[in-house]
């Protein structure tokens, strides 16, 4: 097997894009060779515990930015068929992001990953909210009065804003980012048609 290591943060809409177009690469070559890891990454580290108006923040981080984003956001979305109904909240992810790291230890993570992303930008829920995390992970197959008991506690926050100050330390700078085999970067939400040359070229030369 070989590894991959996505870096990625729930409130970021070219995570949610950049993991269907990796899914439906998967789907269409199931010999894939990649083993999975997402690890923490918070797009807004300084982003206050109690999250802010989606909109509000928005302007004040993009400015006159803001619209042309959302709009090539929505766009890319359409593409893939995917229809965006985003939180009205923009929330604090650390809590989120302690939940990856328990899924991780369960071999849940794409599972609750991809819960976190369908609901923070397609059923408008706010994944700052530690009732719709348990929700998440019960979902996932996790244990909901556990993770409940885990995230009303300080269980592993240091540990997850630790492998995010050492992701920065690598280089890391913005989700998502790919790393194949500890060796090739590929950032940003590239297409499922360069993801299956990828695990193409790694099942024809696995010694490359």
């Amino acid at each position: 097997m070989i590894s991959l290591d996505i870096f990625a943060d729930p409130v970021c809409p070219w995570c949610l894009i950049g993991k269907v177009e990796l899914d439906r690469a998967l789907e269409s070559r199931p010999a894939h060779p990649f083993r999975i890891a997402w690890h923490p990454f918070r797009l807004n580290a300084d982003m206050p515990p109690e999250g802010m108006d989606r909109i509000e923040f928005l302007h004040m981080k993009l400015g006159d930015r803001a619209e042309q984003a959302s709009r090539a956001v929505a766009q890319r979305a359409a593409m893939l068929g995917l229809v965006l109904k985003p939180s009205p909240r923009e929330p604090d992810t650390t809590d989120a992001h302690r939940l990856m790291h328990w899924a991780g230890l369960e071999g849940a993570q794409t599972r609750v990953m991809s819960g976190l992303l369908r609901a923070h930008w397609q059923e408008a829920r706010d994944i700052g909210d530690r009732t719709e995390l348990v929700g998440i992970a019960r979902a996932a197959g996790m244990d909901a009065a556990l993770t409940g008991r885990l995230l009303n506690s300080n269980a592993d926050r240091a540990e997850v804003q630790a492998r995010e100050i050492h992701a920065r330390k690598r280089g890391i700078t913005s989700v998502p980012t790919f790393i194949v085999a500890d060796r090739h970067v590929v950032a940003g939400a590239q297409p499922a048609s360069l993801w299956q040359q990828v695990i193409d070229e790694l099942l024809n030369h696995p010694d490359a």
